[in-house]
């Protein structure tokens, strides 16, 4: 049954989502606004597949901030990395360059507004994401980063990448950690399992801390959810 329903949910969600970004596309010339609406409505679309043909539910502890700030949330899955556009007030989301330079998907993205980072451009990605850092902060809208630097098995706690510590200083916004356990029932791979995925919004995190104090804390949050892989559901 679950390779099934990850069968559907594959034949429909990529063709859907072709037609989502020509239709961001086509609505782009009206302006910035009616594009954003095609992107959230991709990410409500990923919602009720995953909630209809999967079997994923949401719970929630903490409340989803409504200010501008560094939101800092564990990285499990393509699942949480699809849902923060739905869950947080049209974030400015830091990503793979790679991915926001594809055809036709990544240039809607760059017209939403996202901070491409070259994992392997060094110091110089770090420049840019400082500039890019500070405008995403000038423009009021909230800002995600997974501070780990890429998707991670569940159980593993890597320390947080250099570009977070610097993402924090240069925009002097308060932090939002938000630890989420997406990675048990939808693992790298084909197949997802029904389940429940938690997100649980930690602390607000003032600005000015020391580095080694606001990486210990945000490593602590990000991370109070980790299950051993046997927790996965079998169902």
């Amino acid at each position: 049954m679950k390779l099934l329903r990850s069968l559907l949910f594959v034949l429909i969600f990529y063709p859907g989502t072709l037609l989502y970004v020509l239709a961001g596309l086509a609505v782009a010339p009206i302006g910035v606004a009616p594009m954003r609406r095609a992107v959230h409505g991709w990410s409500r679309f990923h919602y009720w597949l995953t909630r209809h043909l999967i079997g994923i539910e949401e719970q929630f502890e903490g409340e989803v901030p409504d200010f501008p700030c560094l939101i800092a949330i564990k990285h499990q899955s393509m699942y949480e990395a699809v849902a923060t556009l739905r869950l947080f007030h049209t974030p400015v989301v830091v990503m793979k360059r790679q991915l926001s330079h594809m055809p036709f998907f990544g240039w809607l993205t760059q017209r939403y507004g996202v901070i491409g980072v070259d994992r392997e451009a060094g110091a110089a990605a770090l420049r840019n994401l400082i500039t890019a850092g500070k405008a995403a902060a000038a423009s009021g809208r909230p800002v995600i980063i997974f501070p780990e630097g890429t998707r991670v098995p569940v159980g593993e706690q890597p320390e947080l990448k250099p570009g977070f510590a610097a993402l924090y200083r240069a925009t002097g916004l308060p932090v939002v950690p938000v630890a989420m356990d997406a990675g048990r029932i939808w693992p790298k791979g084909f197949v997802k399992s029904p389940g429940i995925v938690t997100w649980r919004v930690g602390a607000t995190l003032p600005p000015g801390l020391l580095r080694k104090d606001i990486e210990a804390a945000v490593h602590h949050a990000i991370n109070v959810l980790e299950h051993p892989a046997s927790d996965i559901a079998m169902c």
